[in-house]
């Protein structure tokens, strides 16, 4: 493996010094004890609740409205957490992989203001197609042109260094095969000191840490939407930093955070799960939010498949 120079430290917010005064439960306040998770990055000059009633009134033309509500309304506080990852520097080039629904498109397309390329894996031989989209709450009608292909086969059709950001959210952890080809893929089309931001579900979240103390189990269940569309395998920030690092890229900034009500403590006792996960703060979301950078003295890096990843794999 070529060496390179060795990363940054990634930066990791630490948790808030208060407990907010609002009335909450006792396993709230445990929770919050023990969780990290930072203000939400709302836009200037939008509330909390204007954001919400734009973002659940996205529909994709002939899509289901309240499936789709439904999932705007559960993950909204992970768009908004995602988007204020993105770089405010306009006219950037942003490649949007799995951009279906287009909750996340819709948010770029509103407060950034950048050339968005997105791309999707629907099924069919198309190659690429067009999704209009309605903002409900203002009357507008977006037309998504999209490229179709799959990220761990296909080689991305856009030029190298052609992208100052990819999203690449919700993804890695409904990958069947080879994720480390979608990074490399998405290292290839960025622009030396470009940025690939990676949204995920934190495998030792506190619900889950909880749920397996009680007896349960984590695994997702099996889905109508075929092997792509259940969660195949799901990591924690560690893991995440080092696959990164190995494939070249330089980790800027990593933290955790809960999106949806938490249910840790419906599994188990939190007052006796406190001690024992206390020294990881850090890891304890539901979500794994990150942003890493790639140079040019890392864009010819060989492609690293980690033992702790890969098995029987042919390396060839």
């Amino acid at each position: 493996v070529e060496s390179c120079a060795e990363p940054a430290p990634p930066t990791i917010i630490e948790p808030r010094a208060e407990i907010a005064k609002d009335k909450k439960s006792e396993s709230d306040q445990h929770a919050e004890q023990l969780l990290n998770c930072p203000p939400l990055p709302l836009p200037e000059g939008w509330s909390e609740d204007e954001l919400y009633d734009m973002l659940t009134s996205v529909l994709v033309e002939g899509g289901p409205p309240e499936e789709m509500r439904t999932y705007a309304s559960t993950d909204f506080k992970r768009f908004i957490y995602t988007l204020g990852l993105v770089p405010q520097k306009p006219q950037l080039d942003v490649l949007e992989l799995g951009a279906n629904p287009y909750f996340m498109t819709t948010l770029l397309y509103k407060f950034r203001a950048v050339r968005l390329h997105l791309a999707n894996f629907l099924g069919g031989d198309e190659k690429s197609g067009v999704q209009n989209v309605t903002i409900g709450l203002t009357g507008e009608t977006i037309p998504y042109a999209y490229q179709q292909f799959n990220i761990e086969e296909d080689v991305f059709p856009y030029p190298d260094e052609s992208m100052d950001v990819v999203l690449f959210c919700e993804i890695i952890e409904h990958l069947v095969s080879d994720p480390v080809h979608a990074l490399i893929e998405s290292r290839r089309v960025l622009r030396p000191g470009g940025v690939l931001i990676i949204t995920t579900p934190n495998v030792i979240s506190l619900d889950n840490v909880c749920k397996l103390a009680g007896g349960g189990n984590i695994y997702d269940p099996y889905s109508g939407y075929g092997p792509y569309g259940r969660h195949n395998r799901e990591y924690n920030r560690h893991e995440l930093d080092l696959l990164l690092k190995d494939n070249g890229f330089q980790m800027d900034l990593m933290f955790t955070a809960d999106i949806h009500k938490r249910y840790a403590d419906t599994y188990f006792d939190l007052e006796k799960v406190k001690r024992a996960v206390k020294f990881r703060h850090a890891d304890l979301g539901q979500y794994v939010f990150c942003r890493s950078t790639v140079e040019r003295s890392a864009k010819d890096k060989p492609p690293v498949r980690p033992d702790w990843l890969y098995r029987s794999f042919d390396r060839s």
